[in-house]
């Protein structure tokens, strides 16, 4: 039997920079993208084209095993999302959409049928997957696992940087809050808590730009013989 495809996971709070990070290492590694947060913005666009509700949890789970998704970074670090061959990227990050999305979330078929599908993404030469749980529950052996965080205060100001620059304007404080909030929630709940995996190299970004992170990571790639020399 051949070995699978290697897998380098990096999951982490929300705004700590994980897609950007596992987008710069995918372009770098030629290697498959996996954005398995975007999974569930996919299925709700798949499910509302066959007329599938939340009412409908055993076809919407077979539907999300057998979607044929690809994701493809580029260089100003925005990802072209593909389903069945179409671009949906713009699709999916309406507010209707979102919102579906949440809902399927909350059903274990669709769990289950989106671990197939994410099982099926990996392929030769490899696969940089981000999210929550890919260390943990989704890819528990792979070959490097990151666990990238920053603290409350940084992540809110990134966030508060991105919505001013979109002509919102947000409460830093109340952001921070609700970040904190959020981590809470995340790190308590049930199904598959935020946590890191018991071997994961866990990689604080506070004071640590893009390029910086990224280097790290490749060097743990190399540490652990992950990459050919």
């Amino acid at each position: 039997m051949t070995s699978p495809a290697p897998v380098l996971t990096i999951d982490g709070p929300s705004g700590a920079g994980k897609g950007t990070v596992s987008q710069r290492l995918s372009e770098k590694l030629q290697w498959h993208y996996l954005d398995s947060g975007a999974l569930y913005r996919v299925l709700a666009v798949a499910a509302g084209r066959v007329g599938l509700g939340v009412e409908h949890e055993s076809q919407l789970g077979q539907l999300a095993a057998s979607m044929q998704v690809e994701f493809r970074p580029n260089r100003d670090d925005l990802v072209r999302v593909l389903l069945d061959g179409e671009d949906v990227s713009g699709l999916i990050r309406t507010e209707a959409c979102g919102n579906k999305a949440s809902e399927l979330a909350a059903l274990p078929q669709v769990r289950s049928g989106l671990l197939d599908l994410q099982h099926r993404m990996r392929t030769l030469p490899g696969l940089v997957a981000d999210g929550r749980d890919m260390g943990t529950v989704v890819f528990p052996d792979a070959v490097v696992k990151i666990f990238l965080t920053a603290s409350p205060e940084i992540r809110a100001q990134r966030r508060h940087k991105q919505l001013m620059e979109k002509g919102l304007d947000v409460n830093l404080p109340r952001l921070i809050s609700e970040i904190r909030e959020r981590d809470l929630r995340d790190a308590g709940r049930a199904v598959s808590p935020l946590r890191p995996a018991e071997d994961a190299f866990q990689l604080d970004s506070s004071c640590l730009d893009i390029g910086a992170v990224v280097d790290q990571i490749m060097r743990r790639l190399r540490e652990g013989h992950a990459l050919k020399s």
